[in-house]
Formats: structure tokens, C-alpha cells, sequence
């Protein structure tokens, strides 16, 4: 047997490496801290990498108003749009693992199973072993935290903290959209597939094994007059243990799977004559499993009230998408999923576990109800859950705490955290005391409107809410400029710059053949600024910061050696297509010791 290897400490070790744990890693590990990211596949991304092929889904799908997820995921969106236009899955692949690489504080173990939790008592985990497959290394990562992003709560499980499988009754948390009595039940899962169009007709013979489908009365409510990219509603094992019969549902799942294109290609006129499958999915794709417990379970009354919690570190719009059991077998709709009335907010407590004193978890397995995690589990809101919790892994380190010290003592220092990081907080506005910026006045060399006047961008919102623009436009004439003048000499060295990147469009990642096809390629967003500079008021001459040409994205963070500075000015010489400039936020600090 290979000897077991040690590795770390490290501050935190993050066990999954879907767009929750990769996004929580990112954000620990840029806030100085050694990170292990442990994923048990040879890619990150979970549902939505090349293995499995499911579009990212968030709070803007949810029909609401400026309303996409920004942070570490809307950096990896805007970054995709440009580096992978054509919407290859296997580019995604290599930009979340380059993402990864580049990070100097992030050790990242790819085809590594964590199969231990040893504990250095019943409520406090000292280390995990992994097996690394390719290596054949077996190795043993220690650390003073821990987070489980592994949407199945394998680490908590393994550890011992408490969790749920299935549906609560209505009775417990008086949910409406609850069963009258628990059950075991679950929502079932996926596999996808892709299909292209050979310029010829190309015939299919189905294998003797799969499932029949004669007519298009046998799938009731299941549309499929497109089928370049698959069916979300190839679906089945919820009435199963979807951990333990994983094998059992994704052998059944390629029998629907083929009994569906048996059906497109030779039971009636699809209009697929020409079509031939290209790529098949071999890995399901999950929705629900185990939900590890925290201090607090969001509930679907959390949802529908949404309730401003003191704590709130993320939030969520997706609406409450609950798929019967049965999946294909079910005749009736195969989801129902009426929308939420508005955003709502996600607190801390449920990011962390009841009885695993260092235990986070976020994405699937984060605490909620089985309804609520209708609305929860979907990869965008699991992505800033992973940010959230990430970036408060950090703060304990700094603190000396645990995750359940961080509330209520430094809830406050965390949400101001995330906002400098660029994710939205509902209700919540920048009030950092060492953003020098907040101090200042602010004036531009044009606006568009009387609503979007340069003292926008110190509202301490980066985004658009309601009416509030909380966005400086100016005149479509460019280049223009927008200037902070802070009344007296300011010792900066880091200037942080949010622009407009429409977060009212829907920008889906999707990594299909059949979407790209049909959709232009993506490009850099027209409203953001591509080329700009900026400079300093230093001694009555202006000294340069900054110049940049061909930016893409949508938060810009520039330090340089300090420098005492009376005024700040950015200068847009041109956007991606935009008429005007637009910047939601400009912060000034000092940084350094």
C-alpha cells in the first residue's frame, strides 16, 4: 500500500470543485489564505463542465430586473464570453482549472476522493484522506477549517454532522408547496446529450436496451421540437437513494436517454433527419441528495417573505423548481416552478454546520428545507453561496475563530467585504470606513441624465435596484472623464473600478453545440469600458495609474506605489460599443502596511 502522504496545514480545505467550491476557494485564497481545493473528477465545474454540460442558471433566470450574480462568477462569465465564444464545454473546463492555477495561496488536487474525515474529537475535523487516482497517492490534507461544496455533503457525512435526505411535511416549517407527510423523496437526475446537424441524412438504430417511446402521447408534457442540446427532463431516481444508486439511475437514465432520440429519429417526423448524435452524458447530473444543517434551514417562507437577515451573505431569485420524483415517469409537468416576487437573501448560518464546529458548506448541500433548496441548488446562487462562505473561511483566520463566531460579532466586517468584492448584498450599502473614496466629491466632464450624475458612483450600490441607477453615464460623446476630489492630500495605493456590464440581459453560460449554433457568438458587453486611464492629482500635476486598453471586464483593481493624492480621475476614451461610459463604483484606499 502507498504510504500516506501529509500535506498542509492549510487554512482551509475545500472538498468539491463544482462552481460553489471553486468560487470559495477564489475568494479564500485571494484573501491571503492557503487553500486546498479537492475535486474527485479530472475537471472543475461540476454540473455545469464538460462531463455533464448543464447551462448555469441564477436569480436572473428568475424573470427579476438587473438582477445576475456578479463576484468571481461574473468575472469567469465575462472571461468565457471572450476566451471561449464558440461556447466549447471543454474550454469552460481549462478556464476554471487556469483560473485555479494562477492562484498562488491555491493548491488544487484533481481525480482525488475524499474517503476519511479523521477527527480530532466528535465536533471538530483534524484532517481528510483523499486518494489521488492517476498518482495512486493517498494523502492526508490538514487544516483549521473545512468546506463542503460537494453538493452530495460527502465531507459532513463522513465527519458526522447532522443533515436530511427528503421532503419535509407541510407541518414543520408550514410550507404550502411540502408533501402532507415526509418521505425519502427526492428530485431526480439528469443526463444530457448533443446533437448536430451532418448536412445529410443520418440514420440511428437503438440499441436493443432502450426504452420505447411510440408516439408523442408517450411523452406527456415534454417538449421536444429542439433537440440540438438535450432535455433537462431525461430525469429519473428520486424515488431511489440518489447517492447509494447512482449506477442503478444512470444505467436507467441511458435507456430514456436513447428511447428519447429512438423517438426524435424514427417514430415520427421530428425534423431530425439530417441530426446524429455528437456527445452523450455518462456522469447524471444531480439536483438533490443530502442537505447538511446549520443554525439556521431556509425555508420557503424565508423565501416568499424575504426575510432581511441580519446575516444575509448571498442571496437568490431562481424560482422554487420542484420536480416530481418520478422524473420521465411522472405524466404530469415535469416541474412547477411559479416565480418569486423578488430577490431574497441567504444567511450565514446556513453556510455552516450545526455540530461540525469548522465545517462551511455551500451549493447543494447547504442548510435548507427540501423546498427551499428548490430555489437554492441552482450553480449561480451556489456560486456566490461558495463566495460567501470562502471569503468568511477567511475572516476566521483572521479572527481566530470559528464560523459560528463570526455571528452576530463580525457579520457586519464580512458583508462589507463581500460588497468590496464586488457581490451584491440586498438592502446593503458600502460603508467601509478605509474606502477614502466615500469622503470625496464627485464631478464628470458630462451625464446623460440627472439620474445618472457622477455622484452615482459613491451611492454605495454597484448596481441598478428599482430606480436607483446608482450608475454615472455620460453624454454618448467620448472620451469623458469623472473625477474624485477628496478635499485634501490622500495617501492611496489600490483603486477599485466596477462598470457596467448590463446585468439586466440574461448572459447564460451555456456550453452547447446546438445554442451556439443558433445564437451569435459572445463577445466582450457592449456597455462595458474597454480603454481607459487613470490618474492622480499629486502637487497640482496629474501623474498616471493606470492605462488599459481592451478590458473586458466588469471589476478592474489597480494598486501602485502610494502616492498623495487631492483628486482621482478616470478618463474613458472607449467602451465595447456603448455610446457612453458607464462606472457603478469608484473606492480608493490605502492598503499597504
Amino acid at each position: 500500500m502507498s504510504k500516506l502522504e501529509p500535506r498542509g496545514p492549510f487554512d482551509l480545505v475545500v472538498v468539491g470543485g463544482g462552481l460553489a467550491g471553486t468560487c470559495a476557494a477564489l475568494a479564500a485564497a485571494r484573501h491571503g489564505r492557503q487553500v486546498a481545493l479537492v475535486q474527485d473528477r479530472p475537471v472543475l465545474g461540476g454540473n455545469s463542465s464538460s462531463e455533464i454540460r448543464m447551462h448555469v442558471c441564477g436569480a436572473d433566470g428568475g424573470g427579476h430586473e438587473h438582477a445576475r450574480e456578479t463576484g468571481i462568477l461574473e468575472e469567469l462569465r465575462l472571461e468565457d464570453a471572450v476566451r471561449n465564444p464558440q461556447r466549447c464545454a471543454s474550454l469552460w473546463d481549462v478556464l476554471l482549472w487556469d483560473f485555479c492555477r494562477r492562484e498562488p495561496n491555491l493548491a488544487l488536487f484533481l481525480n482525488t476522493v475524499v474517503v476519511e474525515a479523521i477527527m480530532l474529537d466528535e465536533r471538530r475535523i483534524r484532517s481528510v484522506r483523499a486518494h489521488q487516482l492517476g498518482s495512486e497517492r493517498h494523502l492526508e490534507l490538514s487544516s483549521e477549517l473545512f468546506l463542503d461544496a460537494t453538493g452530495d455533503g460527502r465531507l459532513g457525512f463522513e465527519a458526522g454532522a447532522e443533515f436530511r435526505r427528503g421532503r419535509e411535511a407541510k407541518s414543520e416549517f408550514g410550507e404550502s408547496r411540502a408533501p402532507d407527510r415526509p418521505d425519502s423523496y427526492t428530485m431526480g437526475n439528469s443526463l444530457l446529450f448533443q446533437s448536430r446537424d451532418m448536412g445529410r441524412p443520418m440514420s440511428f438504430v437503438a440499441p436493443p436496451w432502450a426504452h420505447v417511446f411510440p408516439t408523442d402521447d408517450d411523452l406527456p408534457n415534454r417538449h421536444h421540437g429542439s433537440f440540438e442540446c438535450g432535455y433537462w427532463w431525461i430525469e429519473w431516481g428520486g424515488q431511489l437513494d440518489t447517492i447509494r444508486d447512482n449506477e442503478q439511475i444512470r444505467d436507467q437514465l441511458l435507456k430514456y436517454l436513447f428511447g428519447v432520440w429512438d423517438h426524435i429519429k424514427n417514430r415520427g417526423d421530428h425534423g431530425a433527419e439530417n441530426h446524429a448524435l455528437e456527445w452523450v452524458g455518462m456522469l447524471p447530473g444531480k439536483r438533490e441528495s443530502r442537505r447538511l444543517m446549520g443554525d439556521h434551514i431556509l425555508t420557503e417562507g424565508d423565501i416568499a417573505d424575504q426575510v432581511a437577515f441580519e446575516d444575509r451573505v448571498a442571496y437568490g431569485g431562481w424560482p422554487i423548481d420542484l420536480h416530481p420524483p418520478g422524473g420521465i415517469e411522472h405524466r404530469g409537468k415535469p416541474t412547477e416552478m411559479p416565480p418569486l416576487k423578488r430577490l431574497y437573501s441567504i444567511p450565514l448560518r446556513c453556510l455552516y454546520s450545526r455540530n461540525i464546529d469548522n465545517l462551511f458548506m455551500a451549493g447543494r448541500d447547504a442548510s435548507a428545507s427540501s423546498v427551499a433548496h428548490g430555489s437554492t441548488r441552482v450553480m449561480a446562487t451556489c456560486a456566490v453561496m461558495g463566495q460567501a462562505a470562502g471569503t468568511a473561511a477567511a475572516l476566521c483566520r483572521r479572527h481566530g475563530c470559528d464560523p459560528r463566531g463570526l455571528v452576530p460579532r463580525h457579520v457586519s466586517e464580512l458583508q462589507q467585504l463581500l460588497l468590496k468584492d464586488d457581490c451584491y448584498l440586498i438592502g446593503l450599502r458600502n460603508e467601509d470606513p478605509d474606502d477614502l473614496a466615500r469622503g470625496a466629491q464627485a464631478t464628470a466632464s458630462s451625464s446623460a441624465a440627472p439620474a445618472t450624475g457622477p455622484e452615482q458612483v459613491l451611492s454605495g450600490v454597484a448596481r441598478t435596484v428599482g430606480t436607483e441607477t446608482n450608475c454615472w453615464v455620460s453624454a454618448p460623446d467620448l472620451p469623458a472623464w469623472l473625477e474624485l476630489d477628496f478635499g485634501r492630500e490622500q495617501l492611496i495605493d489600490a483603486a477599485y473600478l466596477t462598470f457596467d456590464t448590463n446585468l439586466n440581459t440574461r448572459f447564460t453560460l451555456t456550453h452547447e453545440a446546438g445554442f451556439a449554433a443558433r445564437m451569435p457568438p459572445r463577445a466582450p458587453i457592449a456597455e462595458c469600458v474597454a480603454d481607459y486611464r487613470l490618474e492622480a492629482e499629486v502637487e497640482g500635476g496629474w501623474k498616471p495609474l493606470a492605462d488599459v486598453r481592451g478590458n473586458y471586464q466588469r471589476r478592474r483593481i489597480h494598486r501602485f506605489d502610494p502616492v498623495r493624492a487631492t483628486k482621482l480621475r478616470l478618463t474613458v476614451t472607449r467602451t465595447n460599443g456603448d455610446p457612453s461610459a458607464r462606472v457603478f463604483e469608484v473606492r480608493a484606499y490605502r492598503e499597504g502596511a
